[in-house]
């Protein structure tokens, strides 16, 4: 038996900092699922395994996620080394395969309603979660000293509200929707922009590169968008590599939550069980 293959865990969410959390778990040999809303908010979709609810398959970094259509099929498509995505907005999935670990991963900023009961260890990462309240632990999502910190007393930094400098930009590497629409973007995932040209169209507006640099990420095109919600990623590092790999921020949450599941008394207590079986 391998050793880790009784401890099923559930990622709710596939954005690109849940991949990091998914890769690394796959990785370390946990068998995972992925549940997804039916139009995620996906920005650096190259690097999301949820965005499988679009293409059906895709492969990240040598990892394969699949699109399945019942939580009947979750238990095979990991059997073949796959990551199953599942479309499951009420949790359904969750309740019915019953993981021995749930992750919140969908950076809500808040507590959509995970508890501290629903499974032998919950994790949430970032703002909206208390360790020993409402999850077990938490892992520290804001860039800086503490990131990938595994939390067990208390919760994480509060939300800045502020993207994180790369390359001295911050705000203005954030595509912010101008009107209400759906996104018809003009430049590829990878490509170089340069300052002043448009990225993409919402409902005819144009969304204006401010500086050069390498589209990281834009939302698909079928998902609706309102005034102001982020929509694309703009890196000024002109390094196509970095739109098609985990980023260090997501790794090193993907760390913290492996640090939390293979520290966590009750996990400790299984793996030892399966040890002997």
């Amino acid at each position: 038996m391998a050793l880790f293959q009784t401890v099923l865990v559930a990622v709710l969410g596939g954005g690109d900092l849940a991949s990091g959390v998914i890769y690394r778990l796959h990785r370390a040999g946990f068998p995972v699922f992925v549940t997804e809303l039916a139009k995620p908010v996906l920005v650096r979709r190259a690097v999301c395994y949820g965005a499988a609810v679009f293409e059906r398959q895709v492969t990240i970094e040598g990892i394969t996620a699949r699109l399945v259509e019942s939580a009947d099929e979750v238990l095979p498509t990991i059997a073949q080394d796959t990551i199953p995505v599942l479309i499951d907005e009420d949790g359904d999935s969750v309740l019915a395969l019953r993981p021995t670990v749930i992750v919140d991963a969908r950076m809500a900023k808040r507590n959509l309603g995970i508890k501290i009961s629903d499974a032998p260890l919950t994790i949430g990462l970032g703002p909206g979660f208390t360790a020993g309240i409402d999850a077990h632990a938490v892992i520290e999502t804001n860039r800086g000293h503490r990131l990938g910190r595994c939390i067990w007393q208390g919760a994480a930094e509060p939300d800045t509200g502020t993207p994180g400098k790369v390359a001295g930009k911050a705000a203005t590497r954030v595509l912010r929707a101008p009107r209400t629409g759906c996104v018809d973007a003009h430049i590829a995932i990878g490509e170089r922009v340069r300052a002043g040209e448009t990225v993409a169209t919402v409902a005819g507006e144009a969304i204006i590169a401010p500086f050069d640099g390498i589209l990281r990420g834009i939302i698909h095109e079928s998902v609706a968008v309102a005034p102001g919600m982020k929509v694309g990623d703009l890196d000024p590092r002109v390094d196509q590599q970095f739109s098609f790999s985990i980023s260090d921020k997501s790794l090193a949450i993907g760390g913290g939550v492996l640090e939390a599941v293979l520290s966590a008394p009750v996990l400790r207590q299984r793996i030892r069980q399966d040890e002997t079986r």
